[in-house]
């Protein structure tokens, strides 16, 4: 019994059939891929940073455009103070080389009032004379000097220089009466001031009334 007992078990065994896992089904089981992003996603994240890539390179360009105007801008002005200064510079010395010549004009022109040759031979040395007098005007014509007519007008220091003053019945107050030393001007501008004599007005080397009555007055006082 007891034989038949183990026989029969061990028939049982081997009807059992035995499953063995094969290591090639256990690798072979595909694993969980991460999730991707969708394709909008990508593209929109392109986009983000292609905006910001352009609003950068925009706020460079503004800034390298403002600089550049600026330094234009600076570059005008000292171009334009450049020209001013030398336009300056090439007045001042042409109005100290005139200056040192209107003397010489001056003596010139003196000369041509005062004299009054009686001879011939006189008279040819004054043509003569006046003709280099006639050259010298028109030089200084050409180079933009012209004379001032201050006779009958009235005072005005950027002009005239007053060196005396005296009473005119013919005119009235601050009016230039005689032209002492001729006054020349450069283009417009003064090249120098004429020397002149300036009316006081009609009776005004007499003493004022009010100031007779003080006079008097103070006489009076020292009566009592």
């Amino acid at each position: 019994m007891s034989g038949d007992t183990s026989m029969s078990g061990d028939s049982n065994l081997e009807a059992m059939p035995s499953k063995v896992v094969d290591p090639t089904e256990i690798s072979a089981t595909p694993a969980l891929d991460p999730p991707q992003e969708s394709g909008s996603d990508q593209i929109s994240d392109q986009v983000s940073d292609l905006a910001g890539q352009l609003a950068a390179l925009k706020a460079e360009h503004e800034g390298l455009n403002g600089q550049y105007m600026r330094l234009a801008a600076d570059f005008d002005n000292f171009r334009k103070r450049q020209s001013r200064d030398s336009e300056d510079l090439r007045l001042q010395i042409t109005c100290s080389t005139l200056g040192e010549i209107l003397p010489v004009v001056d003596n010139f022109d003196r000369a041509r009032q005062q004299l009054n040759p009686q001879h011939e031979e006189a008279q040819a040395l004054h043509r003569s004379y006046q003709g280099l007098y006639k050259q010298l005007v028109d030089v200084f014509k050409q180079l933009g000097v012209s004379p001032m007519r201050v006779e009958g007008e009235p005072f005005d220091p950027s002009l005239h220089e007053a060196v005396l003053r005296e009473p005119s019945d013919a005119h009235a107050e601050d009016v230039v009466i005689e032209e002492l030393q001729r006054g020349y001007h450069l283009n417009g501008r003064v090249l120098r001031h004429a020397l002149v004599k300036v009316s006081m007005g009609p009776g005004s080397g007499a003493p004022a009334a009010g100031s007779q009555e003080a006079d008097n007055g103070q006489a009076e006082g020292q009566d009592g």
